[in-house]
């Protein structure tokens, strides 16, 4: 059975998810759809990215994501279809797929070639689900599409290292759910640039000079649970995805609020680490 995920900025409360899915059972019957996220920002091809790096390794080789973030055919902004680590993404090129390119480089790419065929200005529904269902049906990429080497890549998307390596400067990638906020900055690039060396992680006017291996390290358990305090502290950890994140300990935005509420850090804000001598 094929599997077919999406992720989109549509939301749940338009017709956008429901008309998509029924396009695909139109075609497919027998087929899996899964949801990985309709809560993208709107047009925040950096956070689709984030969550589709992550989410993608978890499905079977062979899936198919379908990705409608900025979808909007224009001579700017073309689609493609992507075979890469065993899977397939269909979306636009527009800087989504780097971020998974960064790290695994594409078996194949192609520019999707079969507008001709259907008039649309919801291409996500009349482009991206006929190439999702022929992948599906054992199609291959060639019969929809060019193939072409690049792809478009986002900005900034690596932390810059200065020329004596005493600093990382990266930056916001991703604020949560919970109002974590994670920057560009991942455990192994971080090992490597710090030899063992102490350190101070910094943004805005926070500073932290360790990183917890769980968000509970910060909490002395030796004290009675009613005398800790410890909701709201701020710290940092590498998340599960091995990215630098800089959290508040039981964060919820109705009480003690969040990281990216109390620090007043946002998207593409800066985050160093300075490597102390």
């Amino acid at each position: 059975m094929a599997i077919i995920t999406l992720t989109t900025d549509f939301g749940e409360k338009d017709h956008f998810v429901g008309a998509i899915k029924g396009a695909i059972y139109n075609e497919l019957k027998d087929v899996k759809i899964v949801d990985i996220s309709h809560s993208v920002s709107p047009f925040n091809v950096l956070e689709a990215a984030y969550i589709l790096q992550n989410a993608y390794g978890s499905f079977p080789k062979g899936s198919i994501h379908l990705v409608g973030i900025d979808s909007e055919l224009n001579p700017e902004n073309k689609h493609i279809a992507v075979k890469l680590d065993d899977h397939y993404f269909i979306c636009a090129n527009n800087g989504i797929m780097s971020m998974i390119c960064n790290e695994i480089a594409p078996e194949k790419i192609v520019e999707i070639n079969i507008h001709d065929k259907t008039t649309t200005n919801f291409p996500v529904l009349d482009v991206f689900v006929k190439v999702a269902c022929h992948i599906a049906r054992g199609g291959t990429l060639e019969v929809i599409g060019k193939v072409i080497t690049d792809i478009k890549p986002i900005k900034n998307l690596n932390p810059f290292v200065n020329d004596d390596q005493s600093q990382i400067i990266g930056s916001v990638i991703y604020i949560d759910n919970y109002g974590n906020v994670v920057s560009n900055i991942r455990r192994k690039f971080f090992e490597r640039i710090q030899k063992g060396r102490a350190f101070e992680v910094s943004a805005r006017s926070y500073k932290f000079k360790e990183i917890h291996k769980r968000y509970s390290d910060i909490v002395n358990f030796d004290i009675p649970e009613e005398q800790r305090q410890d909701e709201g502290r701020g710290l940092v950890v590498f998340n599960s995805s091995d990215y630098l994140e800089i959290a508040i300990y039981k964060s919820d935005l109705a009480t003690v609020g969040s990281a990216s509420s109390l620090m007043g850090l946002k998207m593409r804000d800066t985050v160093t680490v300075n490597f102390l001598k």
